[in-house]
């Protein structure tokens, strides 16, 4: 209630749905079936225009992995050896963009080189051991800037002042991710394969790109597949899926493999097609 009586506007709303809610319960004993369903078709249409969210294509058999030579080169474009190593937790270990901002001193086991996170979809502890590489770098980072971690209260990927006003100590997620479009830019490897169907006609279409930070959890998961010629139990408790399906959705997406495959399933059908059109060409 406003000091001069009147109701605010949120709680005239309230008191407006609360005698909607009565009206229907009161009718709804009365209608019919028909128009019960005439009732919710109303409802379901109205839900669905305010508040469905965009609509992005599928993208098939379209690869959102890094590719080894786009793994190469992106690395190269990396002027920061904070985001070189940052992106290296997601290109080796799969790491999420949200589990590696977050990443702290506390995560990791220096004598047994294991790494412990909470995953960020099911929220269960996970450990895995740290590329003896990947350690090393991560060490030497420490050691180099012990003073800035030590103030981020041990967050390895401290937030600078010009990182933005999160509150955070760590560094921000969307930070990172304009980071990334930035490098994906300057290496020349920004990719866009459709544009959303936005739910209102006054939001504009928003480009999707082949490549997130996300590709590189992608080409992490890929590769350990890979190396352990398709062994989906092994790549599934890299990844830290509940489901070795979800797994598949990510190793499925090799191009390249599928190409090759084709090739080969196709071959001996190509070659005697070239040799009946060089016949008839000769004659």
């Amino acid at each position: 209630m406003l000091p001069n009586g009147r109701k605010s506007e949120k709680q005239g709303s309230g008191l407006a749905f609360q005698d909607f809610l009565k009206q229907a319960e009161l009718l709804s004993g009365s209608v019919s079936k028909h128009q019960l369903e005439q009732v919710r078709a109303i409802i379901s249409q109205a839900h669905e225009r305010r508040f469905r969210r965009r609509r992005e294509p599928r993208y098939g058999t379209i690869n959102k992995g890094f590719t080894e030579p786009e793994l190469q080169r992106f690395f190269r474009a990396i002027a920061s050896e904070k985001f070189a190593l940052l992106f290296k937790y997601q290109a080796y270990m799969g790491l999420r963009v949200g589990e590696v901002s977050k990443l702290h001193i506390s995560n990791i086991d220096f004598d047994k080189r294991e790494l412990t996170l909470k995953s960020e979809k099911s929220a269960q502890l996970d450990a895995l051991i740290i590329p003896l590489e990947l350690f090393k770098e991560t060490v030497e980072f420490m050691n180099k800037h012990s003073a800035e971690i030590k103030l981020a209260d041990g967050y390895i990927f401290y937030k600078e002042n010009d990182y933005g006003h999160t509150g955070n100590l760590h560094i921000d997620v969307n930070y990172i991710r304009n980071v990334f479009r930035e490098i994906i830019q300057n290496a020349s490897l920004d990719q866009t394969y459709a544009t959303t169907e936005e739910a209102y006609s006054d939001h504009q279409p928003r480009s999707l790109h082949r490549l997130t930070t996300h590709s590189l959890r992608h080409y992490a998961i890929t590769h350990f597949a890979k190396s352990t010629n398709g062994n989906i139990v092994l790549a599934s408790r890299f990844a830290r899926h509940s489901s070795p399906s979800t797994t598949m959705r990510y190793i499925a997406k090799d191009k390249d493999e599928l190409y090759k495959n084709i090739d080969f399933a196709f071959s001996d059908k190509i070659t005697p097609l070239k040799r009946l059109s060089k016949s008839i060409q000769q004659k």
